[in-house]
């Protein structure tokens, strides 16, 4: 399996799977001299893992994080650095009576003709498990951005089924499970999980990620555009099915007259293009927005087939997320975190010299 690999210059490679003995990456690129230890990495994996609220999956994984190589004295050396999380509540007796079956709206049977075989316990590579060592990555990324360069990445739950947040107050995000930054909302938010369990069904979540700090000049203005870069990072979180940049879908509606981000020396007047023109960073905030689907591990009775090609009626058992998008949270912030920081070590390799008479502007 090819693919596992994201970054040119500050490279992530993951590996391991849902019911695996360990999940683990490799970070190439990070340069020397971080201070850096579990510790740093553990706060988002803690905001990450499973079975922290009523909300999210029964599955209990503590996810500590392990640094195997890269790290000296406490510091980074420059070399590869190698990070594990052992599995520890794996329950594969769960997934024994999908053994033969396809689960609708999951990667059973796409895997299993793109590879002739398919691990089922949990989705194996296919499963959002493997994005704890994006997480463990990001935080890595984050540091960085937020030591060297005063970048710092905030990302919370904008909309949940039919709730929306109508104030955004970055207080509120870490002091309620859904990382929902409007407090008058949360009572709702509770009563909808609630009755949402009782019926067996999930629903889907749209969560935005927001950088604050990032320089002019990151990005390349064809093939890899900053802009296109965090899309694809941003859709390959497992259940995106759509990426936002600044005013996404909203354009459509938009004249030229009203999106195009006025400036002057005083700075831009909006920042309808989400922090990106032309594929490179504008020194506004980068803003960004996930569409997550709802999860298809529900115990709503659906219809299949087995792998024979026979029909069959599909319940999934197990220890499943009612809403993926409450945990996908640190997820998105990683990966803003991942891109932005190869496209930092890039701009530093080609343009570390460039010197323009043109003021930075920001924002009005």
């Amino acid at each position: 399996m090819s693919g596992n690999s994201i970054g040119q210059n500050f490279v992530v490679t993951t590996f391991g799977e849902s019911h695996g003995v360990a999940l683990g990456c490799i970070i190439d690129g990070c340069p020397p001299g971080l201070e850096l230890t579990e510790a740093d990495m553990q706060h988002d994996l803690d905001r990450r893992r499973p079975g922290t609220s009523r909300y999210t999956t029964a599955r209990r994984e503590p996810d500590e994080v392990r640094i195997l190589s890269g790290v000296f004295e406490g510091k980074t050396t420059g070399t590869s650095i190698g990070l594990l999380i052992e599995n520890t509540d794996q329950r594969s007796q769960d997934y024994s009576n999908i053994k033969d079956l396809f689960r609708p709206g999951h990667a059973d049977y796409t895997y299993q003709q793109k590879y002739g075989m398919r691990d089922y316990r949990g989705g194996g590579r296919s499963s959002a498990r493997e994005t704890a060592m994006r997480v463990a990555a990001g935080a890595v990324a984050k540091k960085y951005l937020k030591q060297i360069h005063g970048i710092q990445i905030h990302g919370y739950m904008s909309q949940l089924g039919p709730i929306f947040a109508e104030t955004l107050d970055f207080s509120q995000i870490e002091q309620n499970a859904f990382f929902f930054p409007d407090a008058s909302k949360l009572e709702a938010l509770d009563d909808y999980m609630r009755e949402l369990k009782k019926s067996g069904d999930s629903i889907g979540a749209k969560i935005s990620v927001v950088a604050t700090g990032v320089p002019v000049g990151l990005g390349e203005p064809v093939f890899d555009r900053l802009d296109a870069d965090i899309a694809h990072a941003l859709m390959g979180i497992n259940a995106v099915k759509g990426v936002e940049i600044g005013a996404g879908f909203g354009v459509v509606t938009q004249k030229g007259s009203e999106g195009r981000d006025l400036m002057s020396p005083l700075g831009f007047e909006s920042n309808h293009a989400g922090g990106v023109l032309g594929g490179i960073s504008s020194g506004q905030p980068i803003i960004a927005h996930i569409a997550l689907k709802p999860t298809s591990s529900i115990s709503v009775p659906g219809q299949s087939m087995t792998a024979q090609g026979e029909m069959a009626e599909v319940i999934t058992k197990g220890r499943h997320d009612p809403c993926v998008g409450i945990r996908a949270v640190p997820i998105a912030e990683a990966m803003l975190a991942i891109v932005l920081m190869d496209h930092l070590l890039r701009h530093r390799a080609q343009n570390q010299n460039v010197c323009s008479q043109t003021p930075i502007l920001g924002m009005r």
